[in-house]
C-alpha cells in the first residue's frame, strides 16, 4: 500500500500544514532554498563557534578554580568514549557504603545543537542533595554534524551502559506492589525531547531497569508545527519586570536554524521519535511528568501532551485537549494574560481559591499516571543559573531561583511516591 505523503516545503503556510494534518497525511521535511541553507548554516556554525569559545574559557577558569557543587565523578564508557557523564551523589551519601540510591538521569538542552553537559551542574547538585537521589546527566552529540537520530541513540547507548555498571549504587529494587524500578529520566528543552524519544526505544522500554518515569521540562515536543503558530499560544505580560516583560520570545530566531540542523530532509515530522508529542501512550514509561514555563512558545504543546495523557489514562471527559486555534483564550493560551503568581512561588489558584488545573494537576491510574506543572510568569530556562544570568533582571533572577526550588520539591515528592519511598 502506498504511503500518503504531504510534500510540505519549509516555511509553508500554516493553513496548508493544518489541512494536511487534518487529512491524516504524513508531513515531511522538505529542503529549503539554497539561500536559506546558507543562512541557517552561517547562523548555526557561528553560534556554535561563539558558544564553544565561551565554554573553553569557562573550562579553563573552572580547572584552576573549581566551583562548589560539581560532580563527584566524571566517567566515560566504551560505547561513547567522546561523551563523558558527570555523576552526582547526595552530600549525605557515604560512597563507601553498600546502600543503593534511587536514580535520576538528566539530559541538557540547547536545541540539539548547542549546550554542554556542564550546564546543569547547579540543578543536578541541588536535586541530588535536596532529594537524596543519585543524579547522572547523559551526554549526546550535536547537530548539524550529528543530526537526528544520532542524539537519541547516544542517550540509549549511555543509559544502557550505566544501567549495566554495577560500580554505581543504582537502586535496582522494585516496589513490592509493582514491577517498576527506582529510576527516572528527565530532560530540559531539547533534552526533554530526547528523554521521551529514547524511552520509546525497545532496548530501553523493555529493559528490566527501564525508567519508571520520564519528565520533560519546557520540552520541545512537537517539531511538526512552525514556531510562528506556536507564538499565538504564548501570553505576554508587560507588567512583569525585565526580562519577563519582553514582547518577543527568545526562542523565535533560534528554532528555524535548530530545526534545519537537526531534522533530516524528507523525514516525517510526526515521527514519535522526532516529535514525542505524537508517541502512543503504551510506548512511553508508565509515569510522565510534564513541566512548562508559562512565558514560553513551547508551553502549549506540553499542556496538550499532558492533557492527552490524562484523558487517555483516566478515560475521563474532565480532561479536554486544548485547541491551539480556539477562539476561547482559556484554550488558546497556555496560562493567563494576567500576572498569576507571587514572586518565587508556583502555586496558582482560581477565583474560588481552588488550584487552577491549567497550572497543575496530577492523575494516577492502575500502572501509570501523569503530572502537569505550568510554572507561572516564568521564561524558558528559568531554572538554569546560566540562562537566568544571560536574561538578566534581578527580580526575574530571584523569581526563577525560588520557583526552581519549589519545582524540585514538587518533582521529588512525585517521584518518591512513584518509587514507593
Amino acid at each position: 500500500m502506498e504511503e500518503n505523503r504531504a510534500e510540505t516545503p519549509e516555511g509553508a503556510p500554516a493553513e496548508q500544514q493544518e489541512q494536511e494534518q487534518d487529512a491524516g497525511q504524513v508531513l515531511r521535511r522538505q529542503p529549503p532554498s539554497l539561500f536559506s541553507k546558507l543562512s541557517h548554516a552561517s547562523f548555526i556554525y557561528g553560534l556554535q563557534g561563539m558558544v564553544n569559545s565561551l565554554l573553553w574559557v569557562r573550562e579553563w577558569s573552572e580547572y584552576f578554580s573549581p566551583p562548589d557543587g560539581g560532580p563527584n565523578i566524571v566517567k566515560t564508557y566504551e560505547c561513547r568514549p567522546h561523551l563523558p557523564v558527570r555523576i552526582f551523589f547526595p552530600k549525605s551519601y557515604d560512597q563507601t557504603s553498600p546502600v543503593t540510591l534511587p536514580t535520576l538521569f538528566t539530559i541538557h538542552g540547547g536545541g540539539f545543537c548547542i549546550g554542554h553537559i556542564r550546564d546543569d551542574d547547579e540543578w543536578n547538585r541541588a536535586f541530588a542533595d535536596g532529594q537524596d537521589v543519585l543524579v547522572i546527566p547523559l551526554n549526546y552529540s550535536k547537530a548539524p554534524a550529528s543530526p537526528f537520530p544520532t542524539g537519541v541513540h547516544d542517550i540509549e547507548a549511555l543509559l544502557l551502559a550505566i544501567l549495566a555498571d554495577e560500580s554505581l549504587p543504582i537502586d535496582r529494587t522494585t516496589r513490592p506492589e509493582s514491577k517498576y524500578p527506582r529510576t527516572a529520566i528527565l530532560g530540559f528543552s531539547a533534552g526533554g525531547n530526547l528523554a521521551l524519544s529514547a524511552a520509546q526505544l525497545p532496548s530501553i522500554h523493555n529493559h528490566p531497569l527501564a525508567p519508571t518515569a520520564a519528565v520533560t521540562v519546557y520540552g520541545y515536543l512537537d517539531l511538526s508545527t512552525p514556531s510562528e503558530e506556536k507564538l499565538e499560544n504564548r501570553p505576554y505580560k508587560s507588567s512583569l519586570p525585565p526580562a519577563r516583560n519582553n514582547v518577543t520570545d527568545g526562542l523565535k530566531p533560534l528554532i528555524p536554524s535548530f530545526d534545519w540542523s537537526y531534522i533530516p530532509y524528507d523525514h516525517d515530522l510526526r515521527d514519535p521519535l522526532l516529535s514525542p508529542y505524537f508517541a502512543p501512550r503504551e510506548d512511553l514509561p508508565p509515569y510522565i511528568g510534564v513541566v512548562a514555563a508559562e512565558l514560553d512558545l513551547l508551553a502549549h504543546e506540553s499542556w496538550r501532551f499532558a492533557c492527552r495523557l490524562a484523558k487517555e489514562g483516566t478515560g475521563s471527559d474532565k480532561y479536554e485537549v486544548p485547541d491551539p486555534k480556539s477562539k476561547d483564550l482559556k484554550q488558546r493560551l497556555c496560562g493567563s494574560q494576567a500576572v498569576r503568581s507571587k514572586p518565587g512561588r508556583i502555586k496558582v489558584t482560581d477565583r474560588a481559591g481552588k488550584e487552577d488545573r491549567r497550572f497543575g494537576f496530577e492523575e494516577l491510574w492502575e500502572g501509570g499516571g501523569v503530572k502537569w506543572l505550568l510554572v507561572p510568569d516564568a521564561l524558558h530556562g528559568f531554572d538554569n543559573k546560566h540562562i537566568r544570568e544571560i536574561m538578566g533582571g534581578q527580580e526575574t533572577i530571584e523569581d526563577g531561583e525560588g520557583k526552581t526550588a519549589e519545582m524540585m520539591v514538587a518533582l521529588g515528592v512525585w517521584l518518591k511516591g512513584i518509587w514507593g519511598l
